[in-house]
């Protein structure tokens, strides 16, 4: 039997976002099965009776749960549902060493461990969990409901294909042999200079503020976010990054190679004006594409949206739809 961590866990508030007055709050922890411990903050509804529906959450990559995952499960927490927002391993307040480091299959293992977590709450009907996943995470939710049948309902939010960015860089620009040799040949040394340091090289998080102004936009929508308005000493993008090989794996192992066999309902929901938009709509292409299960699946484009408003933009997500989404098929 696997042993959890003894983890070191903040107990006062120190969310990005306020506290609800409508929902429970509490700190949990669970194991995966690579036996690295998982920290989660857990939204109950006030009053809540019998068994609840249950959401986990989790994203952006490289963020941490009391960003914008946190905002995510407190808001469905206060639509009726038992939610919790999860650190992935090696990063927050999760164990697992080296810290910041990825992995497709063990990040993919978090969600899956999260939905081991809720099924077996005295809280949860079991029968009725879905997950949320938000930017790096909204592609890992999409693998993880390929994987696992008991997830009803799966939402996909700003998504991003972290192995599609990490092979082909942003916007398909280097899908060549030739840049990702480069790229190997990079990671291959930077491997062995790790070794002889001792310790990894972080990458570098967003650039601090004010951001230079011919920056593209989505770098300065991604400071403004991690540096500016939802700063947090304990999220990679807000301050020193993933490690330079922390996403070495992702430039040879595709994600979404099987999801147009998931059974179960996908909302993928992203910004019309955001960077990251065309992630969604291929990865929605392929989901419907030869498959048979169609008829639950929907791609939903926000008018004027930007990436991160997907984050925290209250007026802009569709927490409404969102519900009505998930009751539907759950």
């Amino acid at each position: 039997m696997m042993k959890k961590e003894e983890l070191k866990l903040v107990s006062e508030w120190d969310k990005t976002f306020p506290q609800s007055d409508k929902v429970n709050h509490s700190k949990v922890t669970f194991i995966n099965r690579y036996g690295i411990t998982i920290a989660a903050d857990m939204y109950v509804p006030k009053d809540a009776a019998g068994k609840l529906p249950a959401i986990a959450v989790s994203g952006p990559f490289g963020a941490v749960k009391e960003q914008c995952s946190g905002l995510y499960a407190q808001t469905m927490a206060e639509r009726g549902f038992l939610t919790i927002a999860f650190d992935p391993s090696f990063t927050g307040e999760s164990g697992g060493e080296p810290r910041y480091m990825a992995s497709p299959d063990i990040n993919t293992e978090d969600f899956m461990a999260a939905v081991d977590f809720l099924s077996l709450n005295e809280k949860v009907d079991p029968d009725r969990i879905s997950i949320i996943g938000i930017c790096g995470w909204g592609g890992m939710a999409l693998n993880t409901a390929a994987l696992d049948p008991r997830i009803k309902v799966t939402v996909a939010s700003t998504m991003y294909d972290m192995t599609r960015v990490n092979a082909n860089g942003y916007f398909d620009s280097e899908d060549s042999e030739e840049a990702r040799y480069e790229k190997r040949k990079a990671m291959a040394l930077q491997r062995l200079e790790d070794l002889k340091s001792g310790s990894c090289k972080r990458g570098g998080g967003c650039l601090p503020l004010p951001v230079p102004e011919d920056a593209p936009f989505f770098v300065k929508d991604y400071s403004e976010y991690y540096k500016g308005r939802a700063y947090h000493e304990r999220s990679l993008n807000s301050n020193d990054g993933w490690n330079v090989t922390g996403c070495e794996s992702f430039m040879n192992q595709p994600i979404l190679q099987y999801t147009n066999e998931i059974r179960n309902a996908v909302l993928i929901i992203h910004g019309e004006k955001a960077h990251s938009c065309y992630f969604s709509k291929d990865a929605y292409a392929n989901m419907i594409k030869d498959s048979k299960y169609t008829d639950n699946k929907e791609l939903m484009i926000i008018p004027d949206a930007v990436h991160t408003d997907l984050y925290d933009n209250l007026d802009v997500i569709p927490f409404e739809y969102i519900e009505k989404f998930i009751r539907k098929y759950m």
